[in-house]
């Protein structure tokens, strides 16, 4: 993988068949809807859901993803946790970040509050009365939110962040 200026939204699906799809969003800029490539993975089989192990099952998705692109993103946004609760313990971004030789800055962008969330992660986009929850390593959690906060839509949930989840829904080809 060779440098570049693009960052990756990325989102997996899982599917009834035991199979998950990955789906990535490479995007330019974080104040445009303008994507530069979208990709797609399908893993055919993957661990069942432990809880307080989630990342156990969507990290194996998230690096096969990952592994097919022929650049490095500079920032990798994650439907999820970097860190869990006030102690900060880690969640799936900060397993990826350790995966990646803490190369990559990872941002999380949880839709619903982890118990005992703190109130600093909370960030209010469009006309929503409900938080997302913003973590992040390898980046300032405020550098982190301002990111969030600028990136389109009009909504609660960033475009990019919305493509990238229909892109894991989306039927097989």
């Amino acid at each position: 993988m060779t440098t570049s200026p693009l960052n990756l939204a990325v989102d997996v699906h899982y599917r009834e068949d035991g199979s998950a799809v990955a789906a990535g969003i490479l995007f330019p800029d974080w104040e445009t809807d303008e994507i530069a490539r979208e990709t797609v993975v399908t893993i055919p089989s993957v661990s069942a859901y432990v809880p307080g192990r989630f990342f156990e099952r969507e990290l194996p998705c998230l690096l096969a993803l990952i592994e097919t692109l022929d650049t490095t993103p500079s920032i990798i946004v994650i439907d999820g946790y970097v860190t869990l609760g006030p102690d900060e313990r880690p969640g799936l971004g900060a397993h990826l970040f350790e995966a990646l030789d803490r190369k990559i800055a990872i941002i999380g962008v949880a839709k619903n509050r982890f118990r005992d969330t703190p109130a600093s992660t909370e960030l209010l986009r469009g006309r929503s009365a409900r938080p997302l929850h913003v973590t992040s390593v390898g980046i300032e959690p405020d550098e982190a939110k301002r990111l969030v906060a600028s990136m389109r839509g009009t909504g609660r949930i960033p475009s990019l962040l919305a493509a990238a989840d229909r892109l894991s829904r989306a039927p097989a080809p």
